[in-house]
């Protein structure tokens, strides 16, 4: 359990998505990062560490964690995302330069609805998306598929329904307040500053 790391060694890569999610299960189970002994790595080193016993336990992402586990097959997962949804999530985003979108709305609203045309097709055709995901990059399509078990494919409706009551900016928000507490932001800003939903539910 959560509780069982108290004083054990944990690694984690500073200001990554699983350096959150461990603070986010401290925090769950009524602890914070004091009570264990963190060792900061690179996500290379602390899959080494850790099948090497090095460190007990580490905050650490898919593939990382596959790669792990062909060594330590018995590891246990004490917490993962869905733990956290959909109060709390770690969204994949897209951004765009101010001066592009005030000056280019109609490039910007057709990327958009790319976009939105794009999660669309992945989510009903995750094989297929798989498959040309994996002749782009060069990557085999069973490590791109062990990856996707991992994930969250929205619809476009779907984001746009968690956009139109708040849940979105929710998720930025904790952000916000997750790199307040790594100290890579001094002030939260406001998410309906940065985060776009009108112009990706209308496009």
């Amino acid at each position: 359990s959560i509780a069982g790391l108290k004083g054990k060694k944990v690694a984690i890569a500073a200001g990554t998505s699983g350096d959150m999610l461990l603070r986010l299960a401290l925090r769950k189970a009524g602890m914070a990062m004091t009570d264990l002994d963190i060792v900061q790595m690179d996500p290379s080193t602390i899959v080494a560490a850790f099948a090497s016993k090095q460190v007990d336990a580490a905050g650490i992402w898919y593939p990382f964690v596959g790669i792990i586990q062909k060594s330590v097959p018995d590891l246990m997962e004490l917490a993962k995302n869905d733990d956290f949804y959909p109060q709390t999530t770690f969204p994949s985003v897209f951004i765009a330069r101010n001066d592009l979108v005030e000056g280019n709305p109609d490039l910007v609203r057709n990327v958009v609805r790319a976009i939105k045309d794009a999660q669309d097709f992945r989510a009903a055709n995750q094989d297929k998306a798989i498959e040309i995901t994996s002749k782009l990059l060069g990557i085999p399509a069973d490590q791109l598929k062990t990856e996707a078990g991992y994930g969250r494919f929205m619809t476009s409706a779907e984001l746009i329904k968690l956009t139109k009551d708040g849940t979105v900016n929710g998720w930025f928000s904790t952000m916000n307040d997750l790199f307040k507490t790594f100290g890579k932001l001094e002030t939260s800003l406001d998410p309906k500053d940065y985060y776009l939903g009108d112009q990706y539910i209308s496009a």
